[in-house]
């Protein structure tokens, strides 16, 4: 076994579940436990896990689209906290750091999978960029927000491009301004608007055509877009 699998395997079986640990978890702040998780804590640690793993996971899987690559990065992305966490300095919410451990994750797998060599953010669709009006970008969608079947919405969102479906999900599903989104990406806020402009045009497309023909047919690993 790789070095790297038995520490997977220690991440996932490490029990931290006496009652005095529990004790711990259930009355300590997260800010406390942080701190003394920086300190090596591994109850405190454990707390922070049981804090954020069902929101990371729910992350993962609507950026993945299946439950097994989501298992596998959520496990990844705390195996990236408990060795980074010494690094966090409390400039912005301990969650946003999370996520943004998360997200970057998920963009070196893709650029690993589909061999990129430059930033996401530069690969748009050809042909397919226009300026959009700022009245356009403005906050919620309600047509897609409060009309839409929900099965056919978790099916057309795993057909988006990959920087179209981050950002909608970052936006729309977990609730991040353009502001956080264009830190976490490294990407400007006007490129965040605009790539989420595109991603609500391209669902609507993907929705109308559902419609129209009944239903989007279901990508093999689809998964519920909603569940948590």
């Amino acid at each position: 076994m790789s070095a790297r699998a038995m520490e997977q395997r220690e991440f996932r079986e490490h029990p931290g579940n006496s009652e005095r640990d529990g004790l711990g978890m259930a009355t300590m702040s997260e800010k406390e436990a942080v701190s003394r998780a920086q300190r090596e804590d591994a109850s405190a640690f454990e707390s922070l896990y049981h804090l954020h793993s069902l929101r990371v996971y729910s992350l993962c899987l609507r950026m993945v689209g299946n439950t097994a690559e989501a298992e596998d990065l959520t496990q990844e992305t705390f195996l990236m906290v408990y060795r980074k966490i010494r690094t966090f300095r409390g400039d912005s919410a301990f969650s946003t750091w999370l996520h943004r451990i998360a997200v970057n994750l998920f963009l070196m797998g893709l650029r690993r999978k589909t061999s990129l060599e430059t930033p996401l953010e530069n690969h748009g669709e050809p042909g397919t960029y226009r300026p959009v009006a700022q009245d356009e970008l403005a906050g919620a969608d309600l047509t897609l927000a409060g009309s839409l079947d929900r099965l056919n919405l978790e099916r057309a969102i795993e057909k988006l491009r990959p920087s179209q479906r981050l950002v909608f999900v970052l936006h729309d599903i977990q609730g991040y301004k353009h502001t956080e989104i264009a830190k976490m990406l490294d990407w400007s806020i006007a490129n965040s608007k605009s790539r989420l402009h595109r991603a609500r045009a391209q669902l609507r497309t993907l929705l109308q055509e559902g419609m129209y023909f009944g239903c989007i047919a279901p990508s093999r690993s689809a998964q519920p877009a909603f569940s948590a």
